[in-house]
């Protein structure tokens, strides 16, 4: 999948665990790990809620990556 994300790094940074970032942005736990982990890529709101909770843009947060194969 060509869509990476430093949402770990940022929970990190802002000390919060999966389940208190869900809470902030308004999804599970579950929907944060699957991010986390690149098996799910999250729509356009909540990529921005999440990029809102950590103070940063969006394009800070996720990464499109071509494939070079």
């Amino acid at each position: 999948m060509p869509l990476y994300n430093h949402l770990k790094e940022l929970r990190a940074s802002l000390g919060l665990n999966q389940q208190q970032m869900g809470a902030l942005v308004g999804t599970s736990r579950q929907t944060i790990s699957q991010i986390e982990r690149g098996d799910y890529s999250p729509s356009v709101t909540l990529a921005l809620k999440l990029a809102k909770a950590g103070g940063i843009a969006v394009e800070e947060l996720f990464e499109y990556r071509e494939d070079e194969g």
